[in-house]
């Protein structure tokens, strides 16, 4: 078997949260496993939900962490120590402020930009070299109303817009396993430039 992809998803673990746009990271590997038909389970040791698949000849395992947002890091840690997975092969999908609802940015390395899961990771992870799936969920338009916003629900056209933008980044995600990340960035971009 090929050396093992691992593809986190942030958010927070519990019903109250599931829906809200701070989880938009969830949704991302609960579309991906749906796609491929697999389920996860809780690895209590690792502090996450997993579930293992082989998406274009690559062995992927998937990861949502079960602590709350702002302890990601543990659990990522956690799952990439016990499977022996580099930064190199770690792709990270969360919630990002910056970005319209419905865009979805593929990138490399970068920094935290004050998002509180990938703050945590940063602290856990000594390479932050790793891959990001920016999905984008618009700001509020101001800073003291970023909190709630995050963990509100979107309203059914935001939140159709932004799962459409999932299913179009899960389309691109072989060209990220085979390594044409360039290839990914560019069809994933295009696409919703034009749109």
């Amino acid at each position: 078997m090929s050396e093992l992809f691992l593809i986190v998803g942030l958010g927070n673990p519990g019903s109250n949260y599931a829906e809200t746009r701070h989880n938009a990271g969830f949704w991302f590997l609960d579309a991906l496993a749906q796609s491929s038909q697999v389920s996860f389970r809780l690895q209590a040791r690792l502090r996450a939900r997993t579930a293992r698949l082989t998406l274009q000849g690559k062995d992927c395992m998937l990861a949502k962490p079960a602590t709350y947002m702002n302890q990601s890091g543990q659990a990522v840690r956690a799952v990439m120590d016990y499977y022996g997975v580099t930064a190199g092969n770690l792709l990270v999908a969360y919630d990002e402020l910056d970005l319209a609802v419905g865009v979805t940015r593929l990138k490399r390395g970068g920094g935290h930009g004050g998002h509180n899961g990938l703050r945590d990771l940063f602290q856990h992870l000594p390479d932050h070299d790793f891959l990001r799936l920016r999905i984008g969920i618009g700001h509020p338009g101001s800073k003291a109303a970023v909190t709630n916003y995050v963990l509100s629900r979107p309203d059914a056209s935001e939140e159709k817009m932004i799962r459409q933008a999932i299913r179009e980044a899960i389309e691109v995600l072989p060209d990220v396993l085979c390594g044409q990340m360039a290839r990914a960035m560019k069809n994933l971009h295009t696409r919703e430039d034009a749109s």
